[in-house]
């Protein structure tokens, strides 16, 4: 696959903090690439320079191997539209503010009504049209500023935490959207993130970036499947669990994550997912439980640790959960 963008040693500055250092990044064509670090890493700038938004401090960028001069950002701005975390909307309705841009470029109506349509269709909001966009959840208008970015069509979709902050079902319309439009448009995308969950079910090619500096790119594969320093000084997850995820009637998944566990989740998706249980989030009990709870498992507590106002446990159902209670609860 060719490469369509290339950042070569790139450093952005703000006065006296560095933002950036030495970046260096290949962006595939046609693939969705994720920008994986914590908040303050470099994500947003990074995506804001690929997007023509900011001027480089140093370092070079090419697309399709030819060098854009600092003169050339407006080409960038051509290319790629960027998707923010909090966006801005006009007061008026979800059909204007989509067509905006469709309007600048003086498009006949009848074409803009199409794209609109289809752009709606894409994020899921049929018939969303005359509705006003501030009066909309936050879910829908998110969904609202991934259309508008849609129907611009560019070639480089630059998405900034798209679903932070979301409820499930956003959550997952939006992602199935970004791979929809990666399959069906071949659309090459980056996706800014702090979530490796959100990564790994994403992503062809992924980014690990800390303190303003690309520690490691690779596939997918490359990243989850092998033991990352860059990814665990991060993480820090407890009860990450991998397995396969079979949709079922009720819009639920079961996760089979082997030694005969399966965990219900509320989200409906098939194939390979990794999913994470909270220690806290976890009641342990000697005798069964009278709950509508669906993940109820005997296991045997294998380890004790005192931590002060709380105590961890580490249970082994199977598989080996980790467990943090209060010591009132004992």
């Amino acid at each position: 696959m060719a490469n369509i963008l290339q950042l070569r040693d790139v450093e952005k500055s703000f006065n006296d903090v560095t933002a950036l250092q030495n970046v260096n990044l290949v962006i595939e064509r046609g693939k969705i690439t994720t920008l994986l670090g914590p908040s303050g890493s470099g994500k947003t700038t990074l995506l804001r320079i690929i997007a023509g938004l900011e001027k480089p401090t140093n370092g070079t960028l090419f697309y399709e191997n030819t060098q854009i001069t600092e003169s050339e950002q407006s080409f960038l701005r051509q290319k790629a539209t960027l998707v923010f975390q909090k966006s801005l909307f006009f007061d008026t309705t979800v059909y204007n503010n989509i067509a905006y841009g469709l309007k600048i470029n003086e498009l006949p109506k009848e074409e803009i009504a199409s794209k609109v349509s289809e752009s709606l269709s894409l994020v899921r909001l049929d018939g969303f049209e005359n509705r006003r966009a501030k009066k909309l959840s936050g879910g829908e208008q998110q969904r609202v500023s991934l259309a508008r970015a849609l129907v611009l069509d560019r070639e480089i979709l630059l998405l900034d935490e798209p679903t932070v902050n979301l409820d499930p079902k956003n959550v997952s319309i939006i992602e199935e959207t970004i791979n929809r439009v990666n399959q069906e448009k071949k659309t090459t995308i980056v996706v800014a993130t702090h979530n490796m969950f959100q990564a790994e079910a994403i992503s062809q090619n992924v980014a690990l970036i800390l303190d303003g500096t690309v520690k490691q790119t690779g596939t997918q594969q490359k990243i989850f499947n092998n033991s990352n320093k860059y990814l665990t000084s991060f993480s820090r997850l407890e009860n990450v669990f991998s397995g396969e995820s079979r949709m079922n009637k009720d819009n639920t998944s079961t996760i089979y994550v082997g030694n005969n566990v399966e965990i219900y989740a509320t989200f409906c998706r098939s194939g390979k997912v990794s999913v994470h249980v909270r220690p806290e989030e976890i009641l342990v009990s000697t005798q069964p439980l009278q709950s509508s709870a669906r993940n109820m498992f005997n296991g045997t507590i294998t380890q004790i640790a005192d931590k002060g106002s709380v105590v961890r446990l580490t249970v082994d159902a199977g598989r080996k959960f980790n467990v943090q209670i209060t010591k009132k609860s004992l």
